[in-house]
């Protein structure tokens, strides 16, 4: 898989976002009937910015180099950007200013404490993944909860590749066509942050040629942070479950985050979650580490 085009990047992202912006969101005046772009033209997006058109048409072009911190968040008002959006222009900035040569690949394992505190969640299923989405560590809980995804031998066992390369995600995933989108967003703003990460380029290439679906959301160039939230799940042996999950990047570790689910006392779910807790303490439960060794993908299929 061939690097990631860093200004094709550059030049996708921000006209994605200038293409979805009416002149009325922005609070100009519609003028010239017949207008050929769609969302904002580039004079206008350059005097929302208060910059000029020549050097507006420069950054769009993809190059970012040189672009300071006040004239990325004047364009990231002028684009109307969220939070995920403006880290993702400043990270598409800052790989601009390093050049190719700078290099951080998300870590695939956890140090024994990590793994200590993980087990120290009894009651609740916990895990980290790093931004490839790679399961890095999980608690019992963690392993039960997510038996589906562990049921192909490949390791490390990856999310965005279940949730669009096994069949069983469909099933696993009450919000399926949500969770997709979140995956590819997810992954699109890792990009933004490492990208020179080869396996990550890897795993882009591989989902984008096995799946259609995918490789229509990746060329969205939408992202998105995973902060907190729902998670609706059908569960094979407990069913339905309502969990809501907190992330949380660990400090120590960068580039790892920490995901626990739990459920609100007294709810159907919390009933669930002690199902799964008994089951999981069965002998022929789930009960592998997270860090097992690699083994062939069972799954071969395109969405």
């Amino acid at each position: 898989m061939s690097p990631i085009d860093h200004r094709a990047e550059v030049r996708e992202f921000l006209t994605s976002r200038r293409a979805r912006i009416t002149p009325e969101q922005a609070g100009l005046l519609a003028y010239g009937g017949n207008r050929r772009v769609q969302g904002l033209r580039r004079e206008e997006v350059a005097m929302l910015a208060g910059v000029s058109v020549d050097y507006y048409i420069r950054l769009e072009r993809g190059n970012l180099s040189g672009a300071s911190g006040s004239v990325l968040e004047a364009l990231a008002r002028a684009l109307q950007l969220d939070a995920a959006e403006q880290e993702h222009l400043f990270s598409l900035a800052r790989s601009a200013a390093k050049g190719p040569a700078r290099r951080r690949t998300p870590p695939a394992a956890v140090r024994p404490t990590i793994q200590h505190v993980l087990d120290a969640i009894s009651d609740a299923p916990a895990w980290v993944r790093n931004g490839r989405h790679d399961i890095v560590a999980m608690n019992r809980m963690g392993r039960a909860l997510y038996s589906p995804v562990l049921e192909n031998p490949r390791r490390p066992a990856n999310t965005a590749r279940f949730v669009y390369l096994d069949p069983a995600a469909l099933d696993f995933f009450v919000d399926w066509d949500q969770v997709a989108n979140d995956a590819a967003a997810m992954l699109r703003l890792e990009a933004g942050r490492t990208p020179h990460d080869r396996e990550l380029i890897e795993l882009v290439g591989e989902l984008s040629t096995r799946s259609d679906i995918f490789r229509q959301r990746w060329a969205s160039h939408d992202v998105q942070f995973h902060r907190s939230g729902r998670k609706r799940l059908r569960h094979p042996i407990v069913g339905r479950l309502d969990l809501d999950y907190e992330s949380m990047e660990l400090p120590a570790e960068p580039g790892l985050a920490l995901i626990v689910y739990t459920a609100a006392p007294g709810s159907s779910t919390a009933d669930a979650l002690t199902m799964l807790a008994s089951w999981s303490a069965r002998p022929d439960a789930v009960d592998e580490p997270a860090d097992s060794a690699v083994g062939e993908e069972s799954v071969d299929g395109t969405r």
